[in-house]
């Protein structure tokens, strides 16, 4: 099974429009949004409508659940008073452009998305988040020690936990825990479509292929492939420069940071 899964669109409708055209010719059996729709750009509606007539299942981002209930909180981490006051900017715009019926749609978002499947007389469980199974706003980051993201797969049930928030893409294989045997699991952050901070300014997702033969008692259980495309990045960009919002956040996109 080939599935497709992207995340942290940010009203970026180029980018999203982007990754259609691309993803449609990888021949997915399935495809997954990990959240995070809205934010930081000018098409907040329309991302939420191209994804809702497509009826790909989606969850709630940290930016979503504050937009569909009207905060003006989007649960990120700034990390200076100057990102704090340009993310207060880009969360008060967005609440303004949002459309109710739009706004109910995020507000309804589920957190996670659970996949089961039984292979070889095995469950592999394959679970979507946005942050963490934890908290929606946690940041996974690719250097979190060992035993920590082992312990928050175990408690989750993750054999396969992937998630976004970071816009930062990588894979982790994980060895078994001691009370486990033999037990691998694999941590994955999927990068963003539409605000990529791993310095590169193309868009990205995964296409995660499971097997018939996957078991998690083997490293090489999944394939995952990071995919990355080019859109009109400087569409992009303009639309933030001629608008509310800070001229950094065109910058940004421009730089893939």
């Amino acid at each position: 099974m080939r599935i497709a899964l992207f995340s942290d669109i940010h009203a970026n409708l180029p980018a999203l429009e982007a990754f259609f055209d691309h993803v449609e010719k990888q021949q997915a059996d399935a495809i997954y949004c990990l959240g995070d729709l809205v934010g930081y750009n000018i098409w907040p509606n329309e991302v939420i409508n191209e994804i809702r007539k497509r009826k790909i299942p989606t969850i709630a981002g940290n930016y979503d659940f504050g937009i569909g209930r009207e905060s003006n909180d989007c649960g990120c981490a700034y990390k200076s008073d100057e990102e704090k006051a340009n993310g207060a900017i880009s969360i008060s715009m967005t609440n303004q452009l949002i459309n109710e019926q739009e706004r109910a749609y995020l507000r309804t978002l589920p957190a996670h998305i659970n996949v089961e499947f039984q292979l070889n007389n095995d469950k592999l469980n394959l679970l979507l988040v946005h942050g963490s199974p934890r908290r929606i706003n946690e940041y996974l980051f690719e250097d979190r020690e060992e035993k920590s993201m082992l312990r928050i797969m175990q408690d989750a049930g993750a054999d396969i936990l992937c998630f976004g928030h970071t816009h930062k893409p990588y894979h982790r294989i994980l060895p078994s825990i001691p009370e486990e045997n033999e037990h691998y699991r694999h941590a994955i952050n999927i990068g963003s479509v539409g605000k990529p901070k791993d310095g590169d300014s193309r868009g990205g997702y995964v296409l995660l292929t499971i097997h018939p033969d996957s078991s998690i008692f083997s490293k090489e259980t999944v394939q995952v492939e990071f995919v990355r495309f080019d859109y009109d990045i400087e569409k992009a960009a303009r639309a933030v420069e001629n608008s509310a919002l800070p001229d950094a956040y065109a910058e940004s996109l421009r730089k893939g940071v």
